[in-house]
């Protein structure tokens, strides 16, 4: 190659680099973290045809199919924690519902929807915070729609017959959580 066309070459890359650095950075669906293992078993209080076994499958779900799923899941009281990676106030309360999840995770199905997000966000989201339980995921923000709230996080509390005991708009507190949890278990009243 002549020395003129190699020293333009040379001088291209640094420009070849940054586009392809910005289009990757550009990219509506990320890749998902290697942490962020699909494969991961997620830990289920119940059995359901629809309930996520793996803790990043984030399946779509749409709003008839939630409540599907809720419906399979009697039998089990059932935490909703609606929350989006891109949520301030999501990251912060996560570490709170894992927690939980870790205490009651054997009595009560703890499950998450990922909404207005991207998979690959979801599951970074996912693997930050270490959770294991599922979560379904929500791109249009229709079954937090149909929840009657508006903004995220929000948490819904059903107990073993279905039925909402409690919803949380907002960061959730330790105390709003464990309150949320007792009566579900039926342990004190709503």
């Amino acid at each position: 190659m002549p020395p003129c066309r190699s020293r333009t070459l040379l001088a291209l890359l640094p420009a070849l680099a940054l586009a392809a650095s910005a289009a990757a950075c550009g990219r509506s669906d990320p890749q998902p973290r290697a942490s962020a293992d699909v494969g991961s078993p997620a830990r289920n209080a119940a059995t359901a045809a629809l309930l996520p076994t793996h803790v990043a499958e984030l399946p779509t779900f749409d709003v008839a199919t939630y409540q599907q799923l809720i419906t399979q899941l009697r039998g089990t009281p059932v935490v909703v924690n609606v929350w989006a990676a891109w949520c301030g106030p999501c990251k912060a309360e996560a570490p709170l519902l894992h927690e939980a999840s870790q205490t009651y995770g054997d009595r009560v199905q703890f499950l998450g929807v990922d909404i207005l997000d991207s998979i690959g966000g979801g599951r970074g989201f996912i693997a930050e915070h270490g959770l294991t339980y599922p979560s379904v995921f929500d791109p249009s923000g229709a079954i937090r729609d149909s929840l009657g709230v508006v903004g995220q996080p929000v948490t819904v509390f059903y107990d073993a017959d279905g039925n909402v005991t409690g919803t949380y708009p907002g960061q959730l507190t330790q105390t709003a959580l464990d309150q949320g949890i007792r009566t579900a278990l039926g342990w004190i009243s709503p």
